[in-house]
């Protein structure tokens, strides 16, 4: 039996393998998937000695607790919340050794949505088409995290994660600012609903998920009945289903839709997106 592998101990609400992603296969009807706030995913890789590409845990709110095998070098960040090694705190942002057998307990999140939880070594579970991200749309790439589940790590890392605390965490935002540009279906929209995506206050749905973040606000009003065939959808669309609510496309989203894309959100907004809890105000500013 290798020592280089972790028992999960709890799984917590929602925690899934993620790296960097699968891109290049939407005309494959695959979306890239991959960590929601990927520069987290790249700072705990980079904490533990890996390369940012690296297989990471993403929790979801309630965080998760494993026990390695072997003594690991492990990294948490993304969102802030407590780190414990066998009941004792742990550094949160900063390298840490958890020896063999010991129970690494990453807790719920103080702040923001989703921690990430990086080891020496990476996880490494199968790769499907170049990934080891776990698609919850598809289907692709390892299951979420049980109770009792044995994941494996690749081989340590010859040089150790850099000795420093990571810096500090912007946390959550209090108002999630998307910069989207529109089209290509504007036309769709009333001249009312134009104005009212850029000057409205929406606020982020409980609904909200891995594949889109849903909105509570304004319903956006048609200007044109009925539905389009299925076309072509890009991370970060913002489509407008029959309800009038605009959800925005994450990580895990479908490839093809009929409803409408009144716009779409800039890459970089996107890792905010990911962290924002429940009842946030969103506000969609115009650029381009």
């Amino acid at each position: 039996m290798t020592d280089r592998a972790f028992a999960v101990v709890r799984a917590g609400a929602l925690t899934t393998v993620q790296d960097q992603g699968r891109p290049g296969h939407a005309h494959l009807g695959v979306p890239r998937s991959g960590a929601l706030d990927r520069a987290a995913a790249r700072l705990v890789n980079r904490l533990a000695g890996n390369p940012e590409t690296a297989a990471v845990l993403e929790t979801t709110v309630s965080g998760c607790a494993v026990r390695p095998r072997g003594d690991v070098t492990v990294a948490v960040g993304g969102a802030p919340c407590p780190v414990t090694v066998d009941g004792r705190p742990a550094a949160w942002g900063a390298a840490v050794r958890v020896p063999a057998g010991a129970v690494l307990d990453v807790g719920a999140a103080v702040r923001g949505l989703r921690s990430y939880v990086a080891f020496g070594g990476g996880i490494a579970v199968e790769p499907v088409l170049g990934s080891r991200s776990a698609d919850l749309l598809s289907g692709l790439g390892p299951a979420p995290l049980a109770d009792g589940a044995v994941l494996p790590l690749g081989a340590a890392p010859a040089v150790p994660g850099p000795a420093v605390d990571a810096a500090p965490w912007p946390g959550p935002p209090e108002v999630l600012v998307l910069r989207v540009r529109r089209g290509p279906r504007d036309g769709w929209f009333t001249p009312g609903a134009l104005r009212a995506l850029g000057t409205a206050e929406y606020r982020v749905a409980a609904a909200s998920n891995r594949i889109g973040l849903r909105t509570e606000g304004p319903a956006l009003e048609r200007a044109v009945p009925g539905e389009l065939p299925s076309e072509g959808m890009v991370l970060g669309a913002v489509q407008v289903p029959p309800d009038g609510r605009p959800v925005v496309f994450l990580a895990d989203h479908p490839t093809t839709g009929g409803y409408p894309v009144v716009g779409v959100v800039r890459e970089d907004d996107l890792a905010a997106a990911a962290q924002a809890r429940p009842g946030t105000p969103v506000r969609f500013v115009p650029y381009g």
